[in-house]
């Protein structure tokens, strides 16, 4: 399997996870109620960020230019190489990894301000602002 097809596939995967525990969020939680799956440690609630990251810019009121901007930066990652730089140079296994996990999360939430006008979260740590599937994917594509 060629590196693209890999990173795509995991993208694939990430988005697929994002929509269907976004949706199953959607249908089954009350917004703003919290469901305490361990009492104090570990909630699922409801929420909508419209702004970016932990909710910054969420008062900006440009919800379009949030969305253009994140447009933006999935396009920049489609074709960035590990180094940097575009163009078709081969990845580490790990940079290509990390690329699908980025992208698969910032599709999910692109799609979330779209359909729905902000970024769907609900899993609620208490220690941690809410967050979502995606939010864990690019976090982790990050790190690595």
């Amino acid at each position: 399997m060629k590196r693209f097809q890999k990173a795509a596939l995991c993208a694939a995967a990430v988005l697929l996870l994002d929509q269907l525990t976004k949706f199953w969020a959607i249908q089954g939680l009350v917004f703003g109620r919290s469901a305490p799956l361990i009492p104090g440690v570990f909630h699922l609630t409801l929420t909508y960020n419209k702004g970016v990251a932990f909710g910054m810019l969420a008062k900006a009121g440009d919800r379009a230019a949030i969305a253009a901007l994140a447009a933006l930066i999935v396009l920049a990652i489609s074709f960035l190489r590990s180094d940097g730089r575009s163009g078709g140079r081969s990845e580490s296994q790990l940079t290509v990894w990390a690329m699908g996990l980025i992208l698969g999360g910032a599709v999910g939430n692109l799609i979330d301000r779209w359909r729905v006008g902000a970024v769907v979260d609900f899993l609620d740590f208490r220690v941690w602002p809410v967050f979502n599937v995606a939010d864990s994917a690019i976090t982790a594509g990050a790190c690595l």
